[in-house]
């Protein structure tokens, strides 16, 4: 494929590859794809996540533990002198002592929240000092066998990762890092990350070596024709940005639906305030639904109640749920149902496309804030705000209204689709900041009266059988 890549006018990759070849031409190995003098990013609104992903660093106790059952295997195969069950122990205990500082078994943390009397920290450095201790046993004997040789390599590789974790406790960006350093605790594991706070410097980096073009597309990355949120984070200031009018006339092709009398978001029961709110709606499209969630909660809990709802009430519409089978089947299956409802989270937002009948309504629970507990999140809006400026408005607020207009381009694919973008949240009509998310969605024609939604639903074509 690399040969064939070399040769070819137009080579297409996805944005993780584009950004390993970035990686690996940063290490001065080698290079996956050929040098080129354009460069177009589809669905750009990715790009700043993907980059994060790609540029920071993380190690696991599992990689630890992993490397210890490898080393004990190689050890005892090929170099026989050597006590490989005492060895690898020590190390084992401190990765398992380390994830055991976090009772809890999910946690998301960053540095600064860690007490600086947790027994985190003094873990951290005894797996450091286990670790030393059985890369310089491997060093001793790494010659015997080229398989030791890899364990070696990785040990040292595993150790660097985590030397790299030496500053202040209480510094919530480490001084001269440039790097939010945080944990995350699963229930067998414990990962450290290290994550760059702004991928711009790195993405002006790449783009002051060889000189080309760089071309950024997508549909959703403006807000409210404003790409400022975008190039901030990708260090494009000054660049170029031109938005097109859609082909489509939404005013015509669709509705967007903000039910009265919701509850806050936040409040108990606020899943099945929306779902109560749905069915009417649901009944009238005749099924054909998208129930976009942004927790898998909220996904499980539509599910259960759906099911339930549509046994009493006698509607006969596929219920396709998320997580019960693959993302390209449970497509297909809604597709080629014609009267299904789908209930997923993120990744039914955005990237999938139901043209024609089968997809008349969209809902949409909650507007799509990040989690306020993301460390990541935490750590760059309070760089935002010792700068001046207000990190919700600069920051969370944009994100959602990209990540909603993902979610809101579900409904209308085609010059011949028609619904309803029905979003749950009173938040876009309470807050003083609502105005500013529905202005940046496609100029349907809106409503709060679910009796015009029902009426809409009537003067649809109908279905084709």
């Amino acid at each position: 494929a690399r040969k064939e890549a070399q040769q070819a006018d137009v080579v297409v990759v996805n944005h993780h590859l584009f950004f390993a070849d970035v990686a690996l031409k940063d290490t001065g190995v080698a290079e996956l794809l050929p040098s080129a003098n354009t460069i177009i990013f589809d669905e750009a609104h990715q790009l700043p996540d993907t980059a994060t992903l790609f540029f920071g660093n993380t190690v696991s106790t599992s990689q630890i533990l992993e490397l210890c059952r490898d080393v004990l295997a190689e050890g005892l195969a090929h170099a026989r002198g050597i006590d490989w069950a005492k060895t690898v122990t020590v190390v084992e205990k401190a990765a398992r002592d380390l994830r055991l500082t976090f009772p809890q078994d999910i946690v998301r943390l960053s540095l600064p929240q860690i007490a600086p009397s947790s027994d985190f920290f003094p873990a951290l450095d005894t797996l450091k000092d286990e670790l030393d201790g059985m890369v310089a046993v491997l060093e001793t004997q790494a010659e015997r066998a080229e398989t030791l040789e890899q364990c070696r390599v990785r040990g040292v590789e595993l150790a660097q990762q985590l030397s790299g974790w030496k500053f202040d406790p209480k510094a919530k960006v480490a001084a001269g890092e440039e790097a939010v350093f945080w944990v995350e605790a699963f229930s067998s594991s414990l990962q450290l990350h290290k994550t760059p706070l702004s991928i711009a410097p790195i993405f002006n980096n790449q783009r002051e070596g060889t000189p080309r073009s760089w071309i950024f597309t997508s549909a959703t990355l403006a807000v409210k024709n404003d790409f400022k949120h975008f190039s901030e984070q990708m260090g494009l200031t000054g660049e170029p940005s031109h938005t097109w009018p859609s082909p489509f006339d939404y005013g015509q092709q669709g509705l967007l639906f903000v039910p009265q009398n919701l509850p806050q978001p936040n409040s108990l029961g606020y899943t099945d305030a929306v779902i109560d709110c749905a069915l009417p709606i649901i009944e009238a499209a005749g099924g054909r639904t998208f129930f976009l969630c942004t927790t898998l909660r909220a996904v499980k809990r539509a599910a259960e109640r759906l099911a339930d709802e549509f046994k009493q009430r006698g509607l006969n519409f596929p219920l396709f749920v998320q997580g019960d089978r693959g993302r390209t089947e449970l497509l297909d299956q809604f597709r080629a149902a014609g009267n299904g409802v789908l209930i997923g989270s993120q990744s039914f937002w955005e990237g999938v496309d139901v043209r024609g009948d089968a997809l008349s309504l969209v809902i949409i629970d909650k507007l799509p804030f990040a989690p306020p507990d993301d460390p990541v999140l935490a750590a760059r809006i309070e760089v935002m705000e010792k700068q001046g400026k207000n990190g919700f408005m600069h920051h969370s607020l944009p994100e959602a209204i990209i990540n909603l207009k993902q979610g809101a381009g579900r409904l209308i694919r085609d010059e011949g689709d028609r619904g309803v973008l029905m979003i749950c949240d009173p938040r876009l009509i309470s807050k003083p900041y609502g105005k500013r998310i529905w202005q940046s969605l496609p100029p349907f024609k809106r409503t709060r009266d679910t009796a015009e939604v029902v009426e809409f639903f009537r003067h649809l074509p109908p279905r084709a059988q």
